[in-house]
């Protein structure tokens, strides 16, 4: 129906904010069974899933084999947010948050799990964000020297 997707889309945006509001209170230290308590919008759409399971043949360089697949029933637009559901689950589950940072660039608010050996990490991304900001400071100080 019309309008369908505008209202998934809308829903996808506000768990997209909520979930960036659940990572920033929690991050940079480890998340205790505290924080299962915040993780209640995320369970209930987790909870809507209707996956199943199914054998198929898959193709391989030396030959078909046969492998147990999770496929997914789409009952509904809303049903799109389920794979992100998963993703933000999986997350929470494996990432340390104890290394989840924000983004220290201009305006960014983008957060990022800093893997780095030293965690040193500033940026979501070097080639955007990290050059913008050495970009600035660059002009920062040929203007401080003049």
């Amino acid at each position: 129906m019309p309008g369908e997707l505008d209202k998934v889309a809308d829903q996808a945006r506000a768990l997209r904010e909520w979930f960036r509001g659940f990572v920033r209170k929690h991050m940079g230290r480890a998340l205790t069974p505290k924080a299962l308590q915040g993780l209640s919008p995320l369970n209930r759409l987790l909870q809507r899933d209707e996956t199943f399971s199914q054998i198929s043949r898959h193709r391989h360089a030396d030959g078909d084999r046969l492998e147990l697949r999770v496929l997914r029933r789409w009952r509904s637009p809303e049903s799109l947010l389920l794979p992100i559901g998963e993703i933000l689950a999986k997350f929470v589950c494996e990432e340390d948050f104890t290394d989840v940072k924000a983004c220290e660039g201009h305006n960014c608010t983008l957060v990022f799990a800093d893997h780095t050996r030293r965690r040193g990490r500033r940026w979501c991304s070097m080639p955007i964000c990290g050059n913008r900001a050495k970009q600035a400071a660059h002009r920062s100080r040929l203007k401080n020297k003049h």
